[in-house]
């Protein structure tokens, strides 16, 4: 029998309101017991219980990306499932939603099935894969969903995250089809036709800089229409990386008129603005761009309302070989799953824009209402699995890129100094991070 006792932390549950200083004892993976006051532990201090002091850090249910690019099958060199939890276990997360643009792409039960699998196999983070609207992401042919979520991996969220589904006509059978098994649809909102050749977001930096812009509209045009359509449906959509005020403004509508819509906010959305691309470093060309700094406003804002439900990493890693090429031949994407935390608490948590508990929810609460990850991002109660995460928010450090764990390096916030910090990630009562460290996936077996 194991039995861990997090004692003296700062609970934070978004599912129950909790907030409040307390211990969570952990009995062979599961909450056993969470005593709001650390002299009510007393009695369960036994010889075999392995005390964990959390003073001055936050017990939190496990976090969940929504929207993580693991690489795997296909491209390895730039990441695999191995790598990726190492970086999400670091990150504080437990649950890995595994984007749909590998190689093959995941539009079957067999590629799904491999990927969930590969997952258990590392033990590091439960993998959970997106499948592909479209056959191959190629926009036409509808993959068969029904088929992925009858397999082991169990898929009920599906995009072709990187490619829009351009067709009206096929975009509204797909949202038609996932309301049979109440999946959710998450579109890459982007009208191709609006971003020919473009590089950066359209406006005075990208003409001072001479490079093609990415207008806002080009964003906010796809959403209205998918807006549309599953109102008409009223399927489940879900709306990935958001960065514009306006397409804020369409999410909190369409709320406001009830439609079944949730959304998502990646960090670097949160923190970054157009002017720093006048470096040309490639490591800040990402699909969407960073915007201005009044989109970031509006971002945060909707993150603090509640308009935006997730935050969400799209962890996109790419070898350096690919990456470190002049901007214009560079591939989008940028490494999240360490820094996602940090980011946050830096820049509204630790300023007083977003309170902790509602912060969390982001990580937690918020992501997990979006799809079944099964005993993730839930509520800290008796019976759970033991799946945390505990934080240091006060803990100071610079990120430097070649010593994350991912196998890419393209991280924007090299080093940036940041604050707050995963200390311990557990996976149904195992370490998976500890005092920091990562736990090799032959630790978490043994």
């Amino acid at each position: 029998m194991t039995r861990i006792l997090l004692t003296g932390g700062r609970i934070l549950d978004p599912t129950s309101g909790t907030d409040t200083l307390g211990d969570v004892l952990i009995v062979d993976g599961i909450i056993e017991a969470v005593h709001i006051h650390a002299h009510d532990a007393d009695a369960t201090l036994d010889s075999d219980v392995e005390v964990v002091d959390c003073t001055g850090r936050w017990i939190t249910p496990g976090f969940v990306d929504l929207h993580t690019h693991l690489r795997e099958p296909g491209f390895e060199d730039a990441e695999d499932v191995a790598t990726g939890s190492m970086a999400g276990a670091a990150g504080g997360y437990t649950a890995l939603c595994a984007m749909a643009n590998t190689n093959p792409v995941c539009d079957s039960a067999a590629v799904a099935e491999l990927v969930y699998r590969r997952g258990q196999e590392v033990g590091l983070a439960d993998v959970f894969p997106v499948g592909s609207i479209t056959k191959g992401m190629q926009g036409q042919e509808l993959t068969e969903f029904g088929e992925l979520n009858r397999s082991a991996a169990h898929v009920d969220f599906f995009s072709d995250d990187g490619k829009p589904v351009a067709s009206s006509l096929v975009m509204r059978r797909a949202l038609q089809y996932s309301k049979a098994f109440d999946a959710v649809i998450c579109n890459h909102s982007e009208d191709p036709d609006l971003t020919v050749d473009a590089q950066m977001n359209e406006g005075a930096v990208a003409s001072v800089l001479g490079l093609p812009g990415w207008p806002h509209e080009a964003e906010e045009v796809m959403i209205a229409r998918d807006l549309i359509l599953a109102a008409g449906v009223g399927a489940r959509l879900h709306v990935p990386h958001v960065t514009t005020k306006g397409a804020v403004d369409l999410i909190r509508l369409a709320k406001d008129r009830g439609l079944r819509v949730t959304a998502e906010v990646t960090p670097h959305h949160l923190s970054l603005t157009d002017d720093l691309v006048s470096s040309y470093d490639p490591v800040l060309k990402v699909n969407p761009p960073v915007r201005t700094n009044e989109d970031v406003q509006a971002l945060r804002e909707a993150l603090v309302d509640g308009t935006l439900d997730a935050v969400a990493t799209d962890h996109a890693p790419h070898p350096p070989e690919l990456k470190d090429q002049e901007w214009e031949h560079a591939p989008c994407g940028m490494l999240g799953l360490e820094t996602a935390f940090a980011v946050v608490n830096t820049d509204l948590i630790a300023t007083g824009q977003l309170d902790p508990l509602a912060a969390i929810a982001r990580f937690t609460a918020g992501p997990a209402a979006v799809r079944d990850v099964r005993g993730h991002g839930g509520a800290i109660v008796v019976g759970a699995a033991a799946n945390l995460t505990v934080l240091d928010p006060d803990h100071t450090w610079t990120v430097d890129a070649p010593r994350l764990h991912s196998r890419a390096r393209n991280s924007p916030f090299h080093g940036r100094t940041l604050t707050g910090k995963p200390i311990h990630t557990l996976l149904r009562g195992v370490f998976t991070l500890r005092d920091g460290r990562v736990v090799s996936d032959q630790e978490v077996r043994a």
